[in-house]
């Protein structure tokens, strides 16, 4: 594809590519540095997050209360809000991925050809990674630890509504990073937030190897569109969870409570509720007593209206909507054939639950849905680096292709062949 010239101003030129040069001689310290110093610089990191707290606070007012002035909606509102605890969870994220194995020089096996030669494969960093992404600024430390942790330096581009959080935190990652004799520009902010600069940063493949996309489906189609560089594509979340005619519908409420309402503005949230139509009345009656301390709106077909007088009824678009707010679509099923059916046409191949006591049903679930996690009996919320024991996660990807679902530290190193030899030829 030929490559499209951006037109930008020279401001945004010469910073870009001064950041992308400085990134790549990061790269060049942070491949050859020891895994000893990686954890102490990542819990240097921890500490000073909590050590300086307020300085992420106050910046992070700033973003929220510009984002309430703009109308913004709640869900995102709250994907864009730092507290102390989310803060100190930051932190807690750091301490876990410096905890965590290192898999930079991982040798994934060697073997011996007839001809003596020993060929094998030894994990190594990607290089330079950029990251564009929306809101949530607890991205910004994340993708900082895990690339760090894997020799990756890393350039970010955060929305424009999280501007003052991140550059707060990456402030402070770059005053510690000094602190322990390291090189700063490991992790960088580009500091602009117009589109062209967006568009400019997505061409500088001469710079970054991968690029990573985290944020609604709009971004996600811009960055993959739009991008010269590689693209690991996260995705957004039309998570199902599906009540068969055998789950304990106690659990099931607790279950849809739980990824419904827990936060509304993420992506491993349940946007669509499919039920049998077997336990339909009876789980909806439990599950509108429930709900009713939140101001959740369902929309459902024309069976479960039948169940809740005064339900707004669904629309195609409804199925396959990422709502990130306080609405659930429910669709009613006569069989797990048809569940199964319904969920693989409209999921974004994010998270998918079951709710059954039937073992073959959850099997069935288990091996026939399309997406990067697959529950039984479990909330989709728990489809998280953190959650999953990665520490933290760069992204959940939604593709095929190098990484799928939750990405922690492997999924942001490539491989290398390594021969070893004693003086062959090829004949």
């Amino acid at each position: 594809m030929e490559k499209k010239e951006i037109d930008v101003s020279a401001e945004i030129r010469q910073t870009l590519d001064q950041i992308g040069r400085q990134a790549k001689l990061a790269e060049v310290e942070l491949r050859n540095l020891c895994g000893e110093k990686k954890n102490q610089a990542l819990l240097a990191v921890a500490e000073a997050f909590v050590r300086h707290n307020d300085r992420i606070l106050l910046a992070n007012e700033k973003d929220v209360e510009a984002a309430k002035k703009s109308g913004m909606p709640q869900g995102m509102v709250d994907r864009l809000l730092l507290t102390e605890a989310r803060i100190d969870a930051m932190s807690e994220g750091l301490t876990q991925v410096a905890g965590l194995d290192d898999p930079i020089g991982e040798v994934l096996g060697m073997k011996k050809r007839p001809n003596g030669l020993l060929i094998g494969q030894k994990r190594v960093p990607l290089g330079v990674v950029g990251m564009i992404y929306e809101s949530r600024p607890n991205v910004t430390a994340d993708a900082f630890a895990l690339c760090f942790k894997t020799g990756n330096a890393v350039i970010l581009k955060g929305g424009k509504e999280a501007f003052h959080s991140n550059q707060a935190i990456v402030q402070l990652i770059q005053d510690t990073l000094r602190e322990q004799g390291l090189c700063a520009h490991a992790v960088q902010l580009v500091p602009f937030t117009d589109r062209k600069a967006t568009e400019y940063f997505m061409r500088m493949d001469q710079y970054v190897d991968v690029l990573i996309p985290r944020g609604g489906a709009g971004l996600i189609r811009a960055v993959v569109e739009g991008s010269s560089i590689p693209v690991i594509e996260t995705g957004t979340g039309n998570c199902h969870i599906y009540v068969d005619e055998t789950a304990n519908l106690s659990m099931a409420a607790d279950i849809i409570e739980n990824a419904k309402t827990q936060r509304i503005g993420v992506c491993n949230a349940c946007e669509s509720l499919v039920v049998h139509e077997k336990v339909e009345r009876q789980l909806l009656s439990v599950l509108e007593d429930r709900l009713k301390k939140y101001p959740v709106e369902l929309r459902g077909d024309e069976a479960a209206r039948d169940c809740v007088p005064g339900m707004t009824a669904a629309t195609e678009e409804d199925w396959g909507k990422e709502y990130l707010d306080y609405i659930l679509s429910v669709k009613t099923v006569s069989s797990i054939d048809e569940a199964i059916a319904h969920i693989n046409r409209y999921n974004t191949g994010h998270s998918e639950a079951i709710i059954t006591e039937n073992y073959t049903n959850a099997q069935r679930f288990l091996d026939e849905i399309d997406a990067a996690a697959v529950y039984v009996n479990a909330s989709t919320r728990f489809t998280d680096g953190f959650e999953f024991g990665f520490g933290a996660e760069i992204g959940i990807s939604t593709q095929k292709l190098h990484a799928r679902g939750p990405m922690g530290l492997t999924a942001l190193t490539t491989t290398k062949y390594i021969i070893y030899g004693n003086g062959q030829v090829r004949p």
